[in-house]
């Protein structure tokens, strides 16, 4: 006896839907559409993000600021004064700082010189030699400095070794480059002028003021 056959039919979808290939297409495309617009925020997000660390960078590590030269701790040797005469004889030490704390790179200066007045007149000129300063840093050289009062030609200067306090000054001026990260160079110059007020009867140093 023949045996009895039933149609074949395609399964349909449990859901009873069946996707074409046309909304296929569309999902595939929406896909795409929404790997780009990821890939865009990603971009975005990297090139702000990079435009921070730029500025940030600009105002701190690589903006250059001008070091600073002073004059630090005095100690008085001898002081030898007469306001009759009038005149005065000293030896002191002290310290030369080259402060470079403020930049993120070396400063690199050329041989200088400080040079000690009393209202103009030259009493004494001393030498530095060249050298560095490392970043973020401050060095300090100590010099031996003797002045004499033979080139002062005031006719008040008597008078203000009377009153019991001789003011003298001290300029100077540095020549060098602040080099950031060994990719950039920048000159920069630095002044000294600082104000030495000696107390006569102590026969020590009363102020100093650098500006």
């Amino acid at each position: 006896m023949a045996e009895k056959t039933n149609p074949a039919f395609p399964l349909a979808p449990s859901n009873g839907y069946t996707r074409s290939d046309g909304e296929s297409q569309l999902s595939a495309d929406e896909l795409k559409r929404k790997k780009k617009i990821k890939l865009a925020i990603y971009i975005t997000i990297f090139v702000v993000f990079q435009i921070i660390v730029i500025t940030t960078m600009s105002l701190t590590v690589m903006k250059v600021k001008t070091p600073r030269f002073r004059l630090g701790n005095i100690n008085v040797e001898s002081f030898v004064s007469d306001s009759a005469a009038p005149s005065f004889d000293t030896k002191f030490t002290t310290q030369i700082k080259i402060k470079n704390s403020a930049n993120w790179g070396s400063y690199k200066f050329n041989a200088a010189n400080i040079t000690f007045q009393h209202q103009g007149a030259t009493l004494a000129v001393i030498d530095i030699a060249k050298g560095k300063a490392g970043w973020l840093s401050t060095i300090k050289r100590t010099a031996e400095v003797s002045l004499k009062s033979s080139a002062i030609n005031g006719s008040n200067f008597g008078s203000e070794l009377s009153s019991g306090v001789l003011t003298l000054n001290s300029v100077g001026r540095l020549n060098g480059k602040v080099a950031i990260m060994f990719i950039m160079k920048k000159k920069k110059a630095t002044n000294m002028n600082c104000t030495i007020a000696f107390d006569v009867a102590a026969k020590n140093v009363k102020s100093l003021h650098c500006k």
